[in-house]
């Protein structure tokens, strides 16, 4: 399982702990000890995976994140951090991190991650290779009222523009326009695009909905909660 993974933590120990068991799971590992070394290699570099400890030298991890985000770096971000209250679990989020570990983890627990965001990728191009869509000669695409998502080159536009999204909320858009005219309940989403080693709960799946509905409000795409379940792309067919 090939890939290449970023680890951004000031403290030598905890750095080489992870780059050790990275390395042992398979995986390429670079370093960084501070913020602004960690955002230059992240925006300059190509990971699958970024591990980011949110107490940095020069800057923290949520700045580090939401500035990868302004820059359309879609790479895979778990941070880490010592703070273990809803209020900094969602902040994180909010930055557009797509998974967050309190301190002290097991190092395994994060190599199991990893390898689950590996497992997934693979997986989202098997199903881009199976779902039932729209060819062209160069293109697949999905489409939903005015909206088309290329699924070759990732890139969703809205009435002929361009939206941006993180890869998690491309991820999940995806997925509800696969299953639209059904009711998709949070453990199945957290299920199938975090996996089953996330342990921050439902939570964040309730996040990211928020910030699709804020991103597609304006074209009259909205997903309906059904309380207690989950939410519901309706069908536009029916």
């Amino acid at each position: 399982m090939n890939g290449k993974i970023l680890v951004v933590e000031d403290e030598v120990s905890i750095q080489k702990i992870l780059a050790f068991e990275i390395q042992q799971a398979g995986f390429e590992v670079d370093l960084a000890s501070d913020g602004q070394i960690g955002f230059e290699k992240a925006k300059t570099d190509q990971y699958d995976v970024i591990i980011l400890d949110v107490m940095l030298p020069k800057k923290d991890g949520f700045t580090v994140c939401r500035e990868l985000r302004s820059l359309n770096i879609d790479t895979h971000i778990i941070l880490l951090s010592a703070r273990d209250t809803e209020f900094d679990r969602v902040l994180g989020l909010d930055t557009g991190a797509d998974d967050y570990m309190v301190k002290p983890f097991s190092v395994r627990e994060v190599a199991s991650k990893i390898k689950a965001v590996m497992r997934r990728k693979g997986n989202t191009k098997q199903q881009q290779t199976d779902l039932k869509v729209v060819s062209t000669p160069h293109r697949q695409q999905l489409t939903y009222k005015s909206m088309v998502v290329d699924l070759d080159k990732f890139e969703v536009k809205v009435e002929g523009e361009p939206l941006e999204f993180t890869l998690k909320e491309y991820e999940l858009l995806t997925f509800m326009i696969q299953n639209k005219g059904r009711v998709v309940s949070r453990d199945l989403l957290l299920d199938q695009l975090w996996g089953m080693t996330f342990y921050g709960g439902t939570r964040v799946v309730d996040v990211h909905l928020f910030k699709l509905r804020e991103k597609l409000k304006a074209y009259g795409i909205s997903f309906k909660t059904v309380r207690g379940v989950g939410y519901l792309l309706e069908d536009d067919a029916l």
